[in-house]
């Protein structure tokens, strides 16, 4: 359903006014370039859970935003049942807009403070013609009960709902236009425990329902193992681990995927004491040489400074971007 062929993203700031002065004097400013996705190439397909895991700030939301059309690519292409799609342009954009959709992180900073609950899920669906004006009022009231929500509710602003409802509200405006697509973006981070397993478990019955596909983009392991077909892991913009969830979880392959799964904490492991990764995430304004990991890696060597490794197939299903598998 979605491919994603070596896409990159760079954030580019300018110099700004001053530092054009102070490099015509002799200074030696230059522009920063944040290297937030590196050549990322994955494939997803229909009715399937893809898991993106990573440490903030390694690029998930990033790539989430790219597949959803939001943000554009800075280089490679995003396929979408079959048709290459770049950010607002041209029809097959135009089509994937409505049919990859993207639920965020806040429920709160993600609707309009000012909208009634039956516009903001209303509006778009009037808009693009998948509802007649004068049925915009039942057609909310029927995605409402889809997940959840009273339609009684639905002249109320989103600030008189808790976090779960209003969540459910983000839902159900993504749901409006009928998508096939979905990235979650850390869509369970910001609510209380209890309220995320209501909110997983609404999100594979609309699976089920609905047939949708998920880009599920989340830094907790737990849910993930829980909700995913297949898990992808991420470090400073790159993949270095694709793999089915059993089999990631049973064994793991690349040292960063082993240094996250060590960190779950199990009822098997009670009073062990916890080793976090030495050393912090490198600043992906000035990413290491060679294998981004090599700085915290147990296993480093000198190749791994010099040469990237590349994302190959290890076994069946399984991918891995890392040296120590050149002679297996």
């Amino acid at each position: 359903m979605l491919e994603i062929k070596d896409i990159s993203k760079r954030f580019v700031k300018r110099l700004d006014v001053a530092a054009k002065i102070a490099n015509r004097l002799g200074a030696s400013a230059k522009e920063e370039v944040v290297h937030a996705v590196d050549g990322v190439s994955i494939a997803i397909n229909k009715g399937e859970v893809v898991g993106l895991v990573g440490e903030s700030g390694c690029g998930k939301s990033t790539l989430g935003r790219m597949v959803a059309g939001i943000l554009e690519p800075t280089s490679g292409e995003i396929h979408y049942k079959g048709n290459a799609v770049a950010a607002k342009t041209g029809k097959d954009a135009a089509e994937a807009a409505l049919q990859i959709q993207m639920i965020f992180q806040d429920p709160f900073a993600s609707l309009n403070p000012r909208m009634r609950v039956e516009d903001i899920i209303g509006e778009a669906p009037v808009l693009h013609g998948i509802v007649a004006a004068s049925e915009k009022v039942s057609y909310v009231e029927q995605v409402m009960l889809r997940v959840g929500l009273d339609p009684e509710y639905r002249r109320r602003y989103p600030h008189q709902f808790s976090g779960g409802q209003r969540q459910r509200i983000g839902i159900a405006r993504a749901l409006a236009v009928k998508p096939d697509f979905l990235v979650c973006d850390e869509a369970i981070a910001a609510l209380d425990v209890s309220i995320q397993a209501q909110v997983i478990n609404l999100f594979m019955d609309l699976r089920r329902d609905l047939d949708l596909t998920y880009l599920f983009i989340s830094h907790d392991l737990s849910v993930v193992e829980h909700i995913s077909d297949r898990v992808v892991i991420m470090y400073l913009g790159r993949i270095v681990e694709v793999s089915p969830t059993d089999e990631l979880f049973e064994k793991t392959n690349h040292p960063y995927t082993t240094a996250l799964l060590n960190e779950v904490p199990r009822v098997e492991m009670r009073g062990l004491d916890y080793q976090p990764i030495s050393g912090e995430i490198p600043s992906p304004l000035d990413p290491p040489t060679g294998c981004h990991f090599h700085p915290r890696c147990l296993h480093a060597m000198d190749r791994c400074a010099a040469e990237r490794p590349e994302l190959r197939e290890i076994s069946p299903g399984r991918l891995a971007a890392c040296h120590l598998n050149d002679d297996k």
